[in-house]
Parts: structure tokens; sequence; C-alpha cells
């Protein structure tokens, strides 16, 4: 048995997959401790795991409702940098605080998310391996591939390569602060600094939630990557009560804009109106951003809650209209279901591009929403066989992927044999 210890945001596409391969170690007879903000104690919880407060007095109870109730009113680039502000934080914390935590808690091996700075700075510090786990979309950098936070599709011409390149370079000073913060502490650590991006991420194995043809196409990942499926289990979630009486029997389309970039409450009524005198029932999933009572009296009289269970309704719905945040894409494409994304920032731009590249699906930019727009792209989507076929397609990617299964193969080979997992092996 192995003490693995997991790092990752304290927002639910994040805690959702890792405490999910979390639980999945479990099962296997490992034990597992989650060490993160306070507001990640109940959904760790509900997993079945233990729990390790960190940054206790900066980040009490109610913190991360209050940083993403901010970002979740920003979009681009301000959103972006925002982010990396809450990043920079979290690394903060995480360096100051966790090595001894970790050694307390006697953990041998740990599970990064990619986004989480400074997590495996403290595993080289303390000796131990660790796995680098990507529950969003996967950031490495390659010329040929546009960075995660860009609506651009895949095209192999020189020009885009050189507009990926200049992308990625823009980026990379943004980070730069994050980068020289930890880089003060491997210093002080006496380990090698780092000088570029990918040198973060493990040499021993790195999980990717995305199967292989959910991405475009990749000339230079590291043997050690692995494309396993997504990592999703309802036994692992807190349970979300839904009135399931009021369901028509009607197509169902299912809306959500997620648990983050949900506060613009203007895009859950251009949903609405977009579907008034099509032949559906629209369910919209507000993710915490407002009580539900504030949204009633849309056009069309959608059923509005705070809360879904997400995974259960993609088993009945037609077409998922999303934000384009990784996991609704993956859990919408593990039934089989297409989508139409409005994508706000970050990663989301990106996996709209690939929604759109994969036929799975149209994507309505945030700067181009408009009712018409949306109403033509969900008539396309409804419409076109090739979309639910494409879906279908992914979906059975998904399956042979191995998903959570296939992860904790990996990760176990990994602890067993102390080295690089590579593709294939």
């Amino acid at each position: 048995m192995t003490h693995f210890g997991l790092f990752c945001p304290t927002t639910t596409g994040h805690l959702n997959p890792m405490t999910t391969l979390g639980r999945e170690l479990k099962l296997r007879g490992h034990r597992v401790t989650l060490f993160g903000m306070l507001d990640a104690r109940a959904k760790t919880e509900a997993a079945g795991l233990e729990f390790w407060a960190i940054g206790e007095s900066e980040c009490p109870a109610g913190f991360t409702a209050e940083s993403l109730a901010k970002l979740g009113k920003l979009s681009g680039l301000a959103a972006l940098r925002y982010t990396i502000s809450l990043v920079r934080e979290s690394a903060a914390l995480l360096l100051r605080d966790a090595p001894k935590a970790l050694k307390a808690a006697g953990v041998e091996a740990l599970l990064v998310d990619q986004v989480t700075s400074g997590g495996e700075t403290v595993a080289d510090f303390l000796g131990i391996p660790f796995i680098t786990v990507c529950s969003a979309l996967m950031i490495n950098q390659e010329d040929s591939v546009p960075p995660f936070f860009t609506s651009w599709s895949y095209n192999p011409v020189w020009w885009a390569r050189l507009r990926n390149r200049a992308c990625y370079g823009l980026l990379n000073r943004f980070t730069q602060p994050i980068v020289q913060f930890v880089n003060e502490y491997r210093q002080q650590w006496k380990l090698p600094p780092y000088s570029h991006p990918s040198q973060v991420f493990s040499k021993l194995a790195q999980l990717s939630q995305q199967p292989a043809e959910f991405e475009f196409p990749r000339q230079h990942l590291p043997e050690c990557f692995h494309f396993t499926g997504p990592y999703h289990n309802p036994a692992s979630r807190e349970p979300v009560s839904f009135p399931f009486e009021k369901l028509t029997g009607q197509p169902l389309i299912y809306a959500s804009m997620g648990t983050l970039q949900n506060r613009l409450l203007r895009i859950f009524k251009s949903m609405a109106e977009a579907c008034v005198g099509l032949d559906v029932q629209l369910v919209i999933s507000l993710g915490g951003s407002t009580p539900p009572e504030s949204l009633q009296g849309l056009p069309g009289n959608p059923l509005v809650v705070g809360y879904a269970p997400q995974l259960e309704l993609l088993q009945k719905a037609r077409l998922t209209i999303t934000h384009a945040g990784l996991n609704t894409t993956l859990e919408s494409l593990s039934n089989g279901v297409p989508m139409v994304a409005i994508p706000i920032a970050n990663d989301q731009p990106g996996v709209a591009a690939r929604i759109a590249w994969t036929g799975a699906g149209e994507f309505v930019p945030l700067k181009k929403l408009s009712v018409p727009k949306l109403r033509t792209a969900i008539q396309q989507v409804l419409g076109e066989d090739s979309y639910k076929k494409n879906a279908i397609r992914l979906q059975e990617a998904i399956r042979l992927a191995g998903g959570v299964s296939r992860a904790a193969d990996v990760i176990e080979q990994v602890i067993s044999t102390g080295k690089p997992v590579l593709r294939g092996n």
C-alpha cells in the first residue's frame, strides 16, 4: 500500500476528477489524502478520501467562493490574468506549508494537477515521486498546436506555427512571476531552477483526461504522456437533488456554464430565448452563480436549478450547451451527446476549438453571442446527423482509452518500478 498525496485547485472542475482518481486508488488498497484549502474538504470526504488543510489562516472556509465570484464576472485575457494571480497565491501557500504537512502525514508519492504550481517542487524537495494529472485541457507547449486559451483551430502551415509560438511567448511572460517565485524556493532548497515550462511536468508519467482523439495532432509529447480518457463517477461526488418529475419527455437540452465563469447571467437568458419555438425542454444548471428564483420567468419557461446531477442528466440529453469546460465536454461525449459551446476564458476556447475540430459540435464566441447565432447553432447541431455520429465516435474512443482504471494502472506501475511508464507499455 502507498500513501498518495493529492494537489489540485479548489474548484469543481479539478476536484471532481482528482478525487475520482484518488477514490480508485483507495479502492485498490492505497491510502489517499488531499492537501488543500478548507473549501476542498466536503468534496474530498464525499469521495471517501482523507483531507489535510493547508493555509487555514489566509484561506478560511468560503475563501474559494469569494475568489470565484470575481472570476465568474471576467472573460478573455482579464480572466486569464486573474487566474494566474490565483495560481501564484496558491503556490505560495503550497510551498510554505505542504512539505511539513506531507512529512507529518507520511506521504510517499504525489499526484499533482498540471496547473498547480509548486507541487512538483515540493515532491523534489521531499525526494518522493510525483505524477502530473491534466484535469483541464493539457497545457504542454508545442508550436504546431495553438495555446490552450485560444479558439484557433489546428493548422500546420508556417504562419500558424509562428503565431502559436508568439502567443506562447506572451503566456510565458504572464506566468514568469510564478516561475521566478518557485525558483526562489528551488534555490533555497538546493534544487536546479526551471528554465522551460515543460520542466515542471513529471518525467515518470503525465496523465490526461482527454482521449487522444480529442486533441490536435501532437508531434513532441514525452513518451510518458498518456491519454487515458476522463475520470468521473457519481459515487465520488456529493449527492444533488433534482426534480426529475418535471421532465416532460421532450428532447432534452442540458445547459451549464460550470462553476467558474457562470456569473454572466445574460448568457442564460440568451439560451432560453434561443430555444423558444423549438420542440425541446431546456434545463439550466446555474452552478451556484445565483439563486434559481432570480431567473424565473425566462422565455420559454426552462427548468432552472442551482445545481444539477450532471452525469445523470447527460444520459437523457440530446444536446449540451456548455462553457466548454473540459469535464462537462468529456462527460457529454461519454454519453454520445453533441454540444454547442460558448467559451468564456482560460482553457475553454481551446476546448471549444476541439469540439468543432472533431465535428462533435459548434461554438459561438462570447463576443459574437446573439440569440439568432445561438439558435442557428442549436438547430444545426440538433438537425444534422454528423454531430451525433462524431459524438458517438468519441464516446467509443473514451471507452477504449480506459479512463480512471487505466490511469490508476499507470500510477501503480510507476510506484512499483520507480521508472517512467511509456506509452504502449
